[in-house]
């Protein structure tokens, strides 16, 4: 009787062991699966910074264009022979209130609202992928 006893608690033991087992076996695919589509939501976050990144160096290089080219006008208005005294004090004035920051060279404009710098600077951003290298056993 003693070893019919053993024997039922060795069995109620391994029944529970087996469905602790499928359980974990159950938890491991759920969390693979999430795993997996973070994995994919890393991926195309990734790409949509890069994406972004290209569209702001391309930004940035027609701003600075367009920043030499009022700069040129701008020149060429103030050097104009015909131009009289009140016309280069107008000119003058125009440019230190609303052009001052577009033509000082090397100055960024200030319509352009860099208060998110920080968040969107490329230089922030590390794209090392040895962290997403997961070892497994």
């Amino acid at each position: 009787i003693q070893i019919a006893r053993c024997f039922e608690a060795t069995r109620q033991r391994c029944c529970r062991l087996e469905q602790d087992g499928r359980r974990a076996r159950e938890q491991l695919a759920r969390v693979e699966a999430e795993r997996a589509a973070l994995e994919v939501k890393l991926k195309h976050a990734r790409n949509q910074v890069e994406v972004e990144m290209k569209k702001r160096h391309r930004a940035e290089a027609e701003l600075e264009k367009q920043e030499r080219k009022l700069q040129l006008v701008f020149e060429s208005l103030m050097q104009e022979p015909w131009g009289s005294r009140e016309q280069c004090s107008v000119l003058s004035a125009l440019a230190g209130r609303r052009f001052g920051a577009a033509l000082v060279p090397g100055r960024r404009s200030s319509a352009v609202d860099e208060s998110c710098q920080s968040l969107l600077s490329h230089s922030d951003i590390s794209y090392d992928r040895t962290e997403d290298d997961v070892v497994r056993c």
